[in-house]
């Protein structure tokens, strides 16, 4: 029998009225575009141009530095401006190209030569993706390449296509299913040749009808690859919650979804696989939507990485007429990063900017009371811990009980207990701050 959904869980309001029906538009940047070199889990990419130098789309204009790492491809043709420091979303300085869009997408040699998939050897694939700077879409950010060569290939039995798109908001997967799920089934079929015993598993959350009907017509007659329409439930499209769902199995701290036979790519990733190996596309663009009660025109926009947050709300109509904005966020409400302004660049794995006329955050500190030992925290956390004995350990900083038995580092931020909590409590923030200060402790 088929898992409709995993333990735990929350069902905030999902905000997917705003831009749920609007179709894909393409947007071309008008302004400089900015390609961070650390837009990626793993070891920052290692420039290979310098000021004055022409690129073209497509161009290699970092390399992966180290295992753990990827390229950054330039999505544009122009002049590199600079290499130096620039503010990202993040509110930090981070090493960046800076390239001067002269507006002709000029492409580089090569790309678009038209590939046969099944005529490729498994390393030549692997090296495709790799070339192309393909990371997880979904918000991660880890180097996809490296999620291809699991230690025993032969063991993973699901390669799972995560189309849940749970968070409050977001709507480009949903749209991204909806256009091109061909692209997307061809992409998960170029990855079960990785994988000759695996099965190949689209998850859609329920509140994707259009999606789903689409997802399934692509399917039919494909073997190895169906739909599996899940409970609508944040946070569904966790990693592990959706390999409970898929595979019934529980993935422990230190244990990689591989480790339990699975593989998991974002449906936006296994598009960008296809593309990359079948139509020598490396990752130049991604879906992004545009929403919120702060937004004249909430939209899913296609937009080439490196492009400004604030071009892209200037492509939405910008801010609604006659209201107040008071927090935008990168992504969505529940695991989004509040940000301070809009003049930074759009990498790999940022899919939204959701622009909103109150500030929960605020609300919630003005009705911030002591813990009432409820006990919803407990009941709400999809991995089964203790919220609240972990936010007495880490406002101690007992971090020794938070870590080894309380199994504090085992915490997804997913928010749910946050959100869930009647005394309004910022549990996610504390439990960030103090998986941050262990992390920096086990660094020395």
């Amino acid at each position: 029998m088929l898992r409709k959904t995993f333990h735990g869980g929350v069902h905030p309001a999902d905000g997917k009225k705003f831009a749920r029906d609007i179709p894909f538009q393409t947007y071309l940047p008008k302004g400089d575009l900015i390609f961070a070199l650390n837009q990626h889990i793993g070891k920052p990419a290692k420039p290979v141009v310098q000021k004055g130098d022409t690129v073209l789309a497509g161009q290699i204009i970092a390399e992966a530095d180290g295992f753990v790492s990827a390229h950054v491809v330039s999505s544009c043709s122009g002049k590199v401006k600079a290499v130096e420091s620039r503010t990202t979303v993040a509110g930090t300085l981070s090493p960046c190209i800076v390239v001067e869009n002269d507006g002709n997408y000029t492409l580089a040699e090569g790309v678009g030569t038209q590939r046969e998939a099944s005529s490729l050897s498994n390393q030549e694939i692997v090296e495709f993706v790799k070339a192309a700077g393909i990371i997880g879409l979904g918000g991660a950010g880890f180097p996809t390449h490296v999620k291809l060569m699991p230690k025993n290939p032969e063991e993973i039995r699901y390669v799972i296509a995560n189309g849940a798109e749970c968070e409050p908001y977001i709507t480009c997967d949903d749209q991204l299913m909806r256009t091109a799920p061909e692209e997307i089934v061809a992409g998960l079929k170029i990855m079960l040749q990785l994988f000759p015993n695996a099965e190949g598993v689209i998850v859609i959350e329920e509140n994707k009808p259009e999606a789903i009907a689409a997802m399934e017509k692509a399917c039919a007659g494909q073997g190895k690859v169906r739909v599996q329409a899940v409970h609508t439930k944040y946070p569904q499209g966790g990693e592990r919650s959706i390999i409970s769902v898929v595979a019934g199995k529980h993935l422990k701290l230190g244990m990689l979804p591989a480790d339990v036979g699975c593989v998991v790519d974002n449906v936006a990733t296994i598009q960008a696989i296809y593309r990359a190996v079948c139509k020598s596309e490396p990752l130049m663009e991604r879906g992004f939507t545009v929403s919120g009660d702060g937004v004249k025109n909430p939209c899913n926009l296609m937009v080439k990485i490196g492009t400004g947050f604030a071009e892209v709300l200037e492509a939405a109509g910008g801010f609604a007429e006659g209201k107040e904005v008071q927090k935008l966020i990168c992504g969505g409400p529940m695991m989004g990063i509040a940000m301070a302004g809009l003049d930074v660049p759009i990498c790999k794995n940022n899919n939204a900017l959701t622009v909103l006329c109150e500030d929960p955050v605020a609300v919630a500190e003005k009705q911030q009371t002591a813990c009432l030992r409820c006990g919803r925290c407990n009941q709400v956390c999809p991995l089964g811990l203790t919220p609240q004995m972990m936010a007495v350990a880490a406002e101690r900083k007992n971090y020794e009980r938070y870590e080894k038995k309380l199994y504090g580092l085992e915490c997804i931020a997913c928010g749910s207990c946050t959100y869930i909590c009647p005394a309004k409590r910022p549990l996610m923030q504390l439990f960030k701050q103090a998986k941050a200060e262990i992390m920096a402790a086990k660094k020395k």
